[in-house]
């Protein structure tokens, strides 16, 4: 049976880098309550409806939302881990509130969301237009030591996921640095080392075009994350076309979600290391504006048809290894989520469970 773990971020509290960067109070929600339609039905502001413009300081926030997970058919959240080197980490308070807490009591695991910040402002005169705020380093064994050990208690909680009784952890940037094959290393050493047992690598591609060189890595499996596949496979003059819309008109790249769902999961998902990936939606405009991508009629019933072609695709693996991940369960700055909203109440949710059942036996 298909295991769905849903990305997971946490950036829903304020945090003094934020409050400094972008304002006092600063979170996803400033983002998304502010958006704008940019074009004639395009479906903005989205809104939360069951469970609001949560704080995630708050733990009664993570337990609804671990109990919808588990209604509808989600094994698990997959926390972005946000560590940027020399003992840097951001927005680390939810996890480590679930971990000494012990509550919800439901499974997760982590991704190291290992990219720089940078100050995206999308005016090209903005005098601080694409600044970095905070870049991501890798310095060497000692980092990688102390970012293991200030995870540890996560490994450790009998709640993290594994696959064949190795821990699940996903890297986002996989070719960020040369440094991650000597990270994954050292990473396997320390975990038997501390009785942990092995880590089961992921690493991120798209298209499975780099699939040989990622698990030449060190990584056991790659997740195909791309939202956009169907943007590649347009002609160089239909993406002029675009190019120029976005410029001169100041309107997003629009494309059918129904079309991009047939380029979300590909053939290659079938092969035991190659993890799929699927997206209920897609805006990124609250975040990016005009500059910004949207996958438009993002219906419950096309996701649907999506959750059943990934647990097609998964279904002769090995039972542990018949992983989908969800991107995502709660980024709403994107676009991108499965909790209820006034568009369409439980739809994302419905749509899982009702091809989850589909599929049982």
């Amino acid at each position: 049976m298909a295991r769905f773990i849903a990305l997971y971020l946490p950036q829903y509290h304020p945090i003094p880098e934020n409050d400094e960067w972008w304002g006092k109070g600063f979170t996803e929600w400033t983002n998304v309550a502010g958006a704008k339609p940019l074009y004639p039905g395009h479906k903005q502001p989205r809104i939360p409806t069951e469970l609001g413009f949560y704080d995630l300081r708050l733990p009664e926030v993570r337990e609804q939302q671990a109990e919808l997970a588990k209604e509808f058919g989600v094994e698990a959240f997959c926390y972005y881990d946000y560590w940027f080197g020399n003992n840097k980490r951001l927005l680390e308070r939810p996890i480590e509130e679930v971990i000494k807490s012990g509550k919800p009591d439901y499974p997760f695991c982590l991704s190291w969301a290992n990219g720089s910040w940078y100050n995206k402002k999308w005016d090209p005169k903005a005098p601080d237009k694409d600044k970095m705020l905070i870049k991501q380093e890798y310095q060497g064994e000692d980092d990688y030591k102390n970012h293991f050990y200030a995870l540890l208690p996560a490994f450790k909680d009998a709640r993290y996921i594994k696959v064949n009784g190795k821990l699940f952890y996903m890297v986002c940037e996989t070719f960020d640095s040369p440094e991650i094959k000597s990270f994954i290393s050292c990473w396997r050493r320390l975990a038997h080392e501390n009785g942990i047992g092995d880590f089961y690598f992921v690493g991120q591609d798209t298209d499975s075009r780099h699939k040989k060189e990622i698990l030449d890595m060190g990584f056991d499996a790659i997740v195909n994350v791309d939202v956009k596949n169907v943007h590649h496979h347009f002609p160089t003059w239909k993406k002029v076309v675009l190019l120029l819309i976005r410029k001169v008109f100041k309107i997003p790249t629009v494309v059918s979600y129904r079309k991009a769902i047939n380029y979300m999961v590909i053939d290659d998902c079938r092969s035991e290391e190659v993890i799929p990936s699927i997206s209920p939606n897609w805006d990124h405009t609250p975040r990016s504006k005009h500059n910004g991508f949207v996958l438009s009629n993002a219906k419950p019933q096309f996701f649907k048809k999506l959750v059943l072609r990934a647990i097609e695709m998964v279904r002769e693996k090995p039972v542990e290894e018949q992983i989908i991940m969800i991107k995502s369960w709660n980024e709403w700055g994107e676009g991108n989520y499965m909790e209820p909203d006034q568009l369409y109440g439980r739809g994302y949710l419905e749509a899982l469970k009702e091809a989850i059942e589909i599929t049982k036996g």
